[in-house]
């Protein structure tokens, strides 16, 4: 019995539709009951959220394409201000009759010039007489426009007098949206994160027709055991299972093992799926240089896909700050003349030890360190010259940031109490001074 039921609508396309949309058969039904018959006067907004690779914009996306009704699809980041959002969305509703010849540009500074061509817009294409949709992917960067785009988009059905929906698809919640001086209020619709029992159906629909949906079925549960706990995003795991099911069919392609001996399976696939735990979510290579490289076996080939790792580089003074941090938190300050000067005099040579200090100090963990300090050790390991600026104090603070969460997290561990980190009077007067700017 098919899950998807709605009057206006044949069931030959429901069943169709429900086909295309996996685990997700709620929410498209709660959008059939909202959006109604197409001569029904719809809701005027609707805002649904959800984490990143949760649907929210191929079910849209497919629900609008697959019953064919007139929307335009804008994404925010793309048009990320109101004139170039505005004029997308009057350029898509002026094409949509016709596919060859582009509309010609109509300027659209202001939304009161939205509003009245919009109208215009919607006279000529014929589309009175049933609701338009105008779905704006990413809708979090309409926060940073004009403060009356938003408020006009939740009411631009009363603005335009014309039976229009504004579906906003964001990854945050509509709280940080809300603006101090009140607005019309949406229809809030969740998509919650898809459940392993979720991507492993959907993972399972693209199992390739030479092979069986069983065989293709223990790939996908292998594949989720490996990388669900790390990697949620359907997306890259679509990507993960198109990239390593060569791998893992090598055994039965080469007559070694059958579809059912999942034991000689998981063991030639276990050392390529830890090799692509290294490098989820980087997309440090192709597909085609990932392919080659599973060709090589053996250590060389590990320190091959090991070694794209390097070229994430860090921005250039961020690298020397860790490392004069580093430095300054696990270093005795008297080395630091040692260390740090070219002529710094005779060193007395002693075999006396603190009791203390026989301990490895990696042992003892990393100790407080003034600013002045870290900047002294960044000066004289950085080969040029290095001005003191805005740049350069607001990385510091940001490291230390991280530095301190990191810190607290470890001495948690080992007993102590937290607050490692940049220390001192000094850290504290040029902290508080910083100018936040962009990095180096």
């Amino acid at each position: 019995m098919p899950n998807l039921e709605h009057s206006a609508y044949p069931a030959a396309t429901l069943l169709h539709l429900e086909s295309l949309v996996p685990c997700r058969e709620s929410q498209v039904s709660m959008l059939l009951s909202i959006f109604g018959e197409r001569q029904q006067l719809s809701f005027p907004s609707i805002f649904i959220y959800g984490h990143t690779s949760s649907g929210k914009t191929y079910v849209m996306r497919t629900l609008l394409n697959t019953l064919q009704l007139p929307h335009v699809f804008v994404n925010c980041v793309e048009h990320f201000t109101s004139r170039l959002l505005l004029e997308e969305i009057l350029i898509q509703l002026q094409n949509r009759s016709s596919e060859t010849e582009e509309a010609a540009h109509v300027p659209c500074d202001t939304f009161n010039d939205f509003v009245r061509l919009f109208k215009q817009a919607i006279v000529s294409q014929d589309l009175q007489d049933e609701t338009f949709y105008i779905v704006l992917d990413r809708a979090e960067q309409l926060r940073e426009m004009e403060a009356n785009v938003l408020p006009a988009f939740l009411r631009l059905q009363e603005l335009t007098a014309r039976n229009v929906t504004v579906v906003l698809l964001s990854e945050i919640v509509w709280e940080l949206f809300r603006p101090n001086t009140g607005c019309f209020e949406p229809f809030t619709l969740y998509f919650p994160d898809y459940s392993i029992g979720h991507l492993q159906k959907i993972l399972c629909q693209n199992h390739p027709p030479e092979y069986s949906a069983d065989f293709y079925a223990a790939y996908i549960n292998i594949l989720l055991g490996v990388f669900y706990m790390v990697c949620r995003d359907l997306k890259e795991l679509q990507h993960l299972a198109a990239l390593n099911f060569s791998k893992y069919c090598e055994p039965v392609v080469r007559g070694e093992a059958n579809e059912r001996d999942t034991r000689k399976l998981w063991k030639n696939i276990e050392p390529h799926l830890k090799k692509a735990m290294q490098t989820v979510y980087l997309r440090e290579i192709s597909s085609s240089q990932w392919e080659r490289l599973q060709h090589d076996e053996g250590e060389a080939g590990q320190l091959k896909g090991l070694s794209a790792h390097a070229h994430v580089e860090l921005p250039y003074y961020s690298k020397f700050l860790l490392i004069a941090a580093y430095l300054a938190s696990y270093n005795p300050v008297r080395t630091d003349k040692r260390f740090f000067l070219k002529h710094h005099g005779k060193i007395k040579k002693t075999n006396f030890m603190k009791k203390h200090e026989k301990t490895s100090n990696h042992l003892l963990g990393p100790k407080p360190f003034p600013l002045d300090r870290l900047l002294a050790i960044l000066y004289s390991i950085v080969d040029n010259r290095v001005a003191p600026t805005a740049n350069i104090f607001s990385q510091v603070w940001e490291e230390d940031d991280k530095r301190k969460n990191h810190c607290d997290l470890a001495n948690e561990q080992r007993g102590k109490a937290p607050g490692y980190g940049v220390s001192g009077s000094s850290a504290v007067g040029s902290a508080q001074g910083v100018l936040r700017s962009p990095r180096v």
